[in-house]
């Protein structure tokens, strides 16, 4: 079975490597700008200032041939399964973050906060937090 998976924008932040970014977006990440393909306009169309919400990308600069990690790059900690941690490094590189909007510039971009991704990350999907599971 194939499949594919559409970009529908950009991550814009002054993080531009692993080595900079904090290991969780609320660990001290800096603001970060979403860009958006006129195409998905509509979509974005109720979302508000204050918005909590699951951002979905493709983490392009990852490794998709590791299995096994040290959490958090510890390697005074045993090495786990990719699946069982946060690392970028897995199979299917798809990033989930929590980010909450701060402002919204125009109908294409969102200013948002505590996203660790890096600058030109793809954007492959947004989703809306449920209540009671956004913390």
């Amino acid at each position: 079975m194939e499949f594919s998976v559409k970009v529908i924008g950009r991550v814009h932040s002054p993080l531009r490597d692993r080595a900079m970014a904090p290991k969780q977006g609320e660990e001290g990440s800096p603001p970060a700008l979403l860009v958006f393909d006129p195409g998905v306009r509509d979509a974005l169309s109720s979302i508000k200032v204050g918005d909590r919400l699951l951002l979905f990308t493709w983490l392009d600069r990852a490794e998709r041939d590791v299995l096994r990690v040290h959490p958090r790059d510890d390697r005074t900690q045993p090495l786990h399964g990719v699946f069982s941690t946060r690392s970028p490094d897995r199979p299917n590189p798809i990033g989930l973050h929590r980010v909450t909007v701060v402002s919204i510039p125009d109908a294409l971009r969102l200013q948002v906060r505590d996203l660790e991704a890096l600058d030109q990350t793809p954007i492959i999907d947004v989703k809306a937090t449920l209540a009671g599971l956004s913390e």
